[in-house]
């Protein structure tokens, strides 16, 4: 047993072991401050809530609160390991302005009612809306960090019920392309990897993916892999210096902006070496010969040109991929908030497809997620899709869909396709959408240009229903306020990223009057009224057991197939990976074996888009595309940014994360290790640049661009020329107040662009044209951690480190591995 300062060291200690061998156990802990684990009353099973890895852990209850927090060894994501905000982001739960009663606005302010009173508001406006104008007056954007029980619960009431196509989730903003992508490779959403392809991999190549802070937990498996016999060679493609980019065998940078330009380049090389599987393009493909003939042009020399890369760095991580025996892929938020987001993202699934890498140990894609649940979002109908990954333009998949819910199929919107947040908040915008429902997310802080997203918001015309946590950002411009439940105070199931599901039990009551999501949409149909074609409840279930098992039903013979699982089975040392039914009773390790594929007509999910235009094929042009189920090869040619710099914004802008927080911080800012460790915005430029500029370590910058300006130290790293990095945490208001909007100027959405990617509708946050000044000299560094990309070129005086309360217990299990049994079955 060693105790480690997590926030100095937030990967821990190393356990090395080679390819092929199983990833060895290391059980991370952190109670709080005085407290002997043989003290703690219970330990009940969960799962993180603060990233899309889906760590298994244990939550220690004492005296009925949430007391620390335990990996779980025999769990097959993580054996036993945390990542930073897993070890201490419990704590928010406890923060004393958690929300415990409803708000509703009188005379302007938002004061406490009962939850009668609360519900009958919206219910009321729902029903004059729905006399005056129909569903399309309603609007539902909710999270990546409810349950599946509740995502489903959701997508029936909108869709089933109201009849609003107007459903979307925040994970339209982390990984909408990574669906997008899936689907126009192989017709469906749903990972064809597993993350136990890092055990086998002679390769790993990260596409935009700064895993080291977004995962990082599945950057220790890397890290350990790296420190034993037989390491991976890594490739990674990002314009700054992260973890990730310190450990690869080669480093790319590009212009933001050009992901298509570099995919192609490589794929050139690919192909020219002859570094490809013929026999299995020509058995297991369409769409091949477009593509050999589309990156013909994309030679080194040319793709150098646009990314501003050198030509042999790009010639060698083509070689390296291209020789790769075992080739492991990762993308996320640098290819999927970028241009062309979708076209680039499709490319690194062509990349497999060519040379053959999917269906065995150590090939394999993960189109990463950015949330928890944000797998959940698309499987359940939570960001609009239809439920069991139906396809909204088959009609007999409306019809299957009509038969689980029991209603009609006309009931069910699917005219065309799901409305996405973007266009949902210009139909509020223009007064179309007149009553919006948030859950468990801040778009005042998320969404891109937050001038026009809060003019949107305190319309008087709009009717503003949020439905969180705490009195965020959002919820200060809502009529109504209603707090929910969170992780540790309500029980269901949530997905990672690679298909593994886990059971969440409740540990402990939530406060006050605070109720689970599910309580609350379940209190809202029940309002409604809302029933079947024969006059019965709409809603059959009552409880998240009951959900579960309807939603089971839901999957029933669709490619993420539930029905093998339950709670009961759930309960045990590991998470399972759907589909797991009674063909696959354990679950299943990975898709495409054998280059079997889930793209026939009549059962894919999804015709396709054009990536250029996001038009969708239709059913008929798809079949002539893909008559025989195969994987499609999509080609792309790159195209320019819609925004450019010029001489007025000469830097391009690029917003992002950093380990120690997420999202807007509603949680990790409550949490006193992980807000002493990055307590406030910071601006990120390159040596370079700064010494152009003026611009010194700890300097108090303006960073401006057509919408906005922010304020922000600088920080300067190795980062490419002529980008800036600004965290996206941080908004107009904190945990010790102090802040109003624009007051400050610190949230890096104050100066994003109104822009989305046209297949997968994801707004891009990472091409804006931009300028920085120097307003005043710095009294110190930056607050920008130390310990991550945002490190700085040189000594600046201090090092991100915790205090006593930062320390952790660290495990290792000599001989353990999946199966070693830790805390509840």
């Amino acid at each position: 047993m060693t105790t480690t300062d997590r926030i100095a060291e937030p990967w821990g200690t190393r356990t090395p072991y080679s390819a092929g061998e199983s990833w060895p156990v290391r059980v991370d802990t952190h109670l709080e401050e005085g407290l002997d684990p043989d003290a703690v009353d219970r330990w009940v099973q969960t799962a993180s809530i603060l990233h899309s890895n889906g760590d298994a852990l244990d939550i220690a209850v004492k005296d009925g609160r949430i007391a620390g927090v335990r990996g779980r060894a025999g769990d097959r994501v993580n054996h036993g390991r945390l990542g930073v905000k897993d070890l201490y982001g419990w704590q928010a739960n406890a923060s004393p302005d958690r929300l415990t009663r409803p708000l509703v606005r009188v005379d302007g302010e938002l004061v406490e009612t009962d939850w009668d009173t609360a519900m009958d508001r919206i219910v009321a406006r729902t029903r004059e809306l729905l006399d005056e104008q129909g569903a399309s007056a309603l609007g539902f954007y909710t999270t990546g960090q409810l349950f599946a029980e509740e995502y489903y619960t959701l997508g029936l009431i909108a869709h089933g019920g109201l009849g609003t196509n107007h459903v979307d989730g925040n994970t339209r903003l982390c990984t909408a392309t990574a669906a997008a992508a899936l689907k126009e490779s192989f017709a469906c959403d749903g990972q064809p990897g597993s993350y136990t392809d890092i055990d086998h991999a002679d390769v790993i190549a990260l596409y935009g993916h700064n895993m080291a802070e977004t995962q990082s937990v599945l950057w220790m498996r890397i890290l350990d892999r790296l420190c034993g016999p037989n390491p991976p060679q890594l490739i990674c493609v990002d314009p700054r210096p992260t973890e990730v980019a310190r450990h690869a065998a080669v480093h790319l940078a590009p212009r933001p902006g050009t992901n298509v330009a570099l995919m192609n380049g490589l794929l050139h090389e690919i192909i020219a070496r002859e570094q490809i599987d013929r026999d299995y393009i020509s058995a297991h493909t369409v769409g091949y010969a477009e593509l050999e003939q589309r990156v013909r042009e994309y030679t080194p020399e040319h793709v150098a040109q646009i990314c501003d890369v050198p030509a042999e760095q790009i010639r060698e991580a083509a070689r390296i991929i291209g020789g790769a025996e075992r080739l492991l892929s990762t993308v996320l938020q640098g290819f999927y908030q970028s241009h062309q987001a979708t076209a680039a993202s499709v490319q690194v699934n062509n990349v497999h497809l060519i040379r053959g890498m999917l269906g065995r140990p150590g090939c394999g894609i993960l189109q990463m997620n950015g949330q928890p649940t944000a797998q959940n979002t698309r499987e359940c109908g939570g960001d609009g899709d239809l439920p069991g990954f139906r396809n909204w333009s088959n009609d007999e998949h409306v019809a299957d869909l009509a038969r689980v819910w029991n209603v009609e199929p006309s009931r069910i919107p699917h005219y065309g396709p799901p409305t996405h947040v973007m266009q949902m908040m210009r139909y509020a915008e223009d007064g179309s959408i007149r009553l919006m429902w948030v859950s468990g997310t801040n778009p005042a802080v998320s969404l891109p240009e937050l001038a026009r997203i809060r003019a949107i918001f305190e319309q008087d015309r709009l009717f503003l229903v949020v439905q969180d946590l705490y009195l965020t950002e959002t919820a200060q411009l809502a009529d109504v306020v209603l707090p929910a439940a969170t992780w540790g105070e309500k029980t269901g199931t949530f997905t990672n990223v690679d298909r593994t599901v886990h059971l969440s039990e409740k540990a402990v009551d939530p406060p006050g009057e605070a109720k689970p999501d599910l309580d609350i949409f379940l209190d809202y149909a029940r309002r409604l009224d809302l029933r079947d074609k024969d006059g019965e409840p709409l809603v059959t279930w009552h409880d998240p057991e009951s959900a579960f098992d309807a939603w089971k039903e839901c999957t029933r013979g669709r490619p993420c197939d539930y029905t093998g699982l339950s709670y009961d089975k759930l309960r045990g040392a590991s998470g399972i990976q759907w589909p797991c039914n009674e063909d696959h009773p354990e679950g299943t390790e990975r898709l495409y074996e054998g280059g079997s594929f889930w793209s026939d007509a009549a059962y894919c999910e999804s015709y396709g888009k054009d990536l250029v235009t996001g038009a969708p094929l239709e059913p008929d042009e798809y079949r002539s595309l893909n008559p025989e189920s195969k994987a499609v090869i999509k080609a792309a040619a790159y195209l320019p940014p819609h925004e450019v710099t010029s001489e007025d914004f000469p830097f391009q802008l690029i917003t992002g994360r950093t380990l120690y927080h997420f999202h807007t911080r509603t949680k990790t800012a409550r949490a006193p290790q992980l807000q002493r460790a990055a307590p406030e915005v910071w601006v990120e430029l390159c040596t370079r640049d700064a010494a152009a500029w003026g611009i010194g370590e700890g300097d108090l910058t303006e960073v401006t661009t057509p919408r906005g300006s922010v304020k922000a130290q600088a920080r300067i790293t190795g980062i490419r020329p002529g980008v800036l990095f600004l965290p996206f945490h941080y908004g107009y208001w904190d945990v010790g107040g102090g802040y109003g909007p624009g007051d400050g100027g610190r949230a890096a959405n104050e100066l994003t662009i109104t822009d989305w990617d046209p297949a997968s509708k994801q707004p891009i946050f990472k091409t804006a044209a931009a300028q920085i000044r120097r307003v005043s000299a710095g009294q110190g560094p930056a607050p920008a951690p130390t310990t991550t990309a945002s490190a700085p070129v040189g000594d600046v005086g201090f090092r991100t480190e915790g205090d006593h309360t930062a320390q952790a217990d660290e495990e290792v299990l000599v001989g353990g591995g999946l199966g070693t049994e830790r805390g509840p079955r």
